[in-house]
């Protein structure tokens, strides 16, 4: 009656195994280390930096734990560790390192910022068994809070539009004396009212985000384009989302930890950095968002023979591409990333050679197409902006004229180069400026101070609880105290196998789920106390006790996870984080409380024949004239 078959047993203990092995991770804590970053979109960390760092180390006689070449999907990164103890050593590495990858203050090529890492032994990292992330508020780091200029992001867009009213009216052959912004508005003057009419119709057709009116201003032919209020939210909304992303993508690229980047209100972006105690190399981080521009290439004599003396012909500016070779580049922009719908490394079907292929949005390819057809054997450079400064990704020679909005740049590139060119122009650029306008540093000591508040509630709490549990219901008591130590490991488990993030909220969730599997395990040992009472055989009160309560432990726990499920779906930041450790708590509760108490409670009385009583306390009798109940 009260016996499991032998799968059971070997499914329970498998899983509890495969939990605590993925648990221990979270005992070995962290050690001080130094991560080693790319400081710009092109800069790329090798295996000859890591040799370059382990020599320098070594020659100043500092001797790490280990020095680490890390591989990720987009970016890698070097990261020295020092023993926990060994603060000052990491200081000094820092130093050392930054003066050997970074001769030039101004211009750093790499960002060495001091971390945390796990302590994981390689065994653990063998079978992909990692710590749970901790939030801000449990490791430390930096917060900011960032404005962004909408204003801006309003101007941007009426000076692309200006671009575009500019290209239609050419498409059309429609002459115009000139067009200029004033502040938020365009205003376009034509030499006779038939011209001024032909280009109301055509624009009121091809320009959906502004209005456009006749003006009469002196006796001149005028149209005045503005931007509807519609148009202005939604690039507003579209700046605040682009902003939002392209922090993602740099960020995500130098390799920190679960970092967190929202939205928060109309035009501010919430970043935090767990982890990261320096606020400089913060902001360095943040720096890191780049722009895109496609310009033409001044190749003629007379530029190149002012550039040969030094100078820089009117009109032009100087950069130096990837090798440090100087070009010259128009001023006029012809497109910028935000044209750029994709950008993918591929292979031309004829040379073989490696590529990247570009594909360009309606308006992109629409100007590519004009720029292209009239400047066939010309050079045009593609500039990557970054921290104010800029530098030349490629500069390939136009062959034909290129239409359809897909483009292939070629000539002379690696597969390596290929595959990070194609992610440096698909990093994608800010939409719109923003400024700093909060910032705050959470101390690692302050993190483990909470942490160990945290700690100490759910160990205090836990205890109360199994002492309870044992005084009232005896070896039952005893039971469900393992149980509950089950529970949590499960919990943590599968919250480290995940990589969550845990923060103080997740703590509070951890807390609440012992205290609803308590209720379960109090609602299973009373159901086995009223079928004693009632006259029932301790293994049939055993059966009966775990059967009717199942049902009972089922019903209030999914009413908890609808609620869980709520939270996760409308909530954010630590609501959300509540809510995930809340909804996991709930299963692993239900497993624990039903299953694995109940093959303990199966393996201790299960194989008894001849069972009297049963270690569950005070079985209470209604009246004097009921059955003797069997517990003791």
């Amino acid at each position: 009656m009260n016996r499991y078959p032998l799968w059971k047993y070997i499914l329970i203990v498998v899983v509890l195994a495969i939990a605590a092995i993925y648990t221990l991770p979270n005992f070995y804590g962290e050690s001080p280390a130094v991560q080693v970053s790319p400081g710009k979109a092109t800069t790329k960390v090798t295996e000859n930096t890591l040799k370059s760092v382990e020599d320098a180390l070594k020659a100043a006689k500092i001797e790490p734990n280990g020095v680490f070449f890390e591989q990720g999907a987009q970016q890698n990164s070097i990261r020295v560790r020092f023993a926990p103890t060994e603060g000052d050593l990491q200081l000094r590495s820092r130093d050392i390192i930054e003066k050997l990858l970074n001769p030039d203050p101004a211009d750093p090529a790499y960002v060495v910022a001091l971390n945390l890492v796990p302590n994981t032994p390689q065994w653990l990292l063998s079978l992909n068994a990692l710590p749970m992330y901790l939030g801000l508020d449990l490791r430390g780091g930096v917060h900011f809070l960032l404005a962004v200029d909408m204003k801006a992001a309003v101007t941007k867009r009426i000076e692309a539009a200006s671009g575009e009213v500019r290209t239609v009216l050419r498409d059309k052959k429609i002459r115009h004396t000139g067009i200029n912004r004033v502040g938020d508005t365009l205003e376009i003057s034509f030499r006779n009212a038939e011209d001024e009419d032909n280009a109301l119709d055509i624009l009121r057709n091809r320009q959906s985000d502004l209005t456009f009116a006749k003006s009469e201003q002196a006796g001149k032919y005028m149209i005045i384009g503005a931007m509807s209020q519609k148009a202005m939210q939604d690039v507003q909304e579209y700046a605040l989302k682009q902003n939002v992303a392209t922090l993602h993508n740099r960020i995500n690229e130098l390799g920190v930890a679960e970092p967190v980047i929202a939205q928060q209100g109309a035009d501010r972006i919430v970043v935090q950095l767990p982890g990261v105690q320096d606020t400089a190399k913060a902001k360095d981080i943040l720096g890191r968002t780049a722009t895109l521009e496609v310009r033409m290439v001044d190749d003629s004599p007379e530029a190149l023979a002012q550039l040969a003396q030094g100078t820089v012909p009117f009109g032009t500016e100087r950069y130096k591409d990837r090798e440090g070779r100087d070009i010259l580049v128009k001023r006029q922009v012809v497109l910028t990333g935000d044209n750029l719908n994709d950008a993918q490394p591929g292979f031309d079907n004829q040379t073989q050679e490696p590529t990247v292929n570009l594909t360009l949005d309606n308006k992109g390819a629409r100007i590519f197409k004009d720029v292209t057809r009239e400047n066939v054997g010309k050079r045009m450079a593609i500039i990557l902006f970054e921290k104010g400064k800029g530098e030349v990704v490629t500069a390939p020679v136009i062959r034909q004229e290129i239409g359809g909005g897909r483009v292939q740049i070629s000539g002379r590139m690696t597969t390596i180069e290929a595959t990070d060119t194609a992610l440096l122009l698909r990093a994608g650029s800010l939409a719109a400026p923003m400024e700093i306008i909060e910032e705050r540093l959470v101390g690692p000591s302050l993190g483990a101070e909470n942490i160990k508040a945290g700690f100490r509630s759910t160990l205090w709490g836990f205890i109360a609880v199994s002492v309870f549990m044992v005084i009232y219901y005896r070896l039952f008591g005893l039971i469900s105290a393992i149980s509950l130590t089950c529970n949590l490991l499960l919990l943590v488990a599968i919250l480290s196998m995940l990589q969550a993030t845990l923060t103080l909220p997740g703590i509070a969730a951890m807390a609440l789920t012992l205290g609803m599997a308590v209720d379960a395990n109090v609602l299973i040992n009373e159901r086995i106390r009223e079928e004693l009472r009632i006259g029932r055989t301790p293994q049939q009160a055993i059966s009966e006790g775990y059967g009717m309560a199942f049902n009972t432990i089922l019903d209030s726990n999914i009413t908890s996870l609808i609620a869980g499920i709520a939270l996760l779906i409308f909530g954010s930041g630590p609501v959300r984080g509540f809510a995930v450790v809340h909804c996991l708590g709930i299963m692993t509760s239900i497993f624990t409380s039903v299953m694995v108490s109940r093959a303990i409670v199966n393996l201790y009385y299960g194989r008894r024949r001849k069972l009297t009583s049963l270690s569950i306390g005070q079985v209470w009798r209604p009246d004097a004239d009921a059955p003797k109940a069997k517990g003791a």
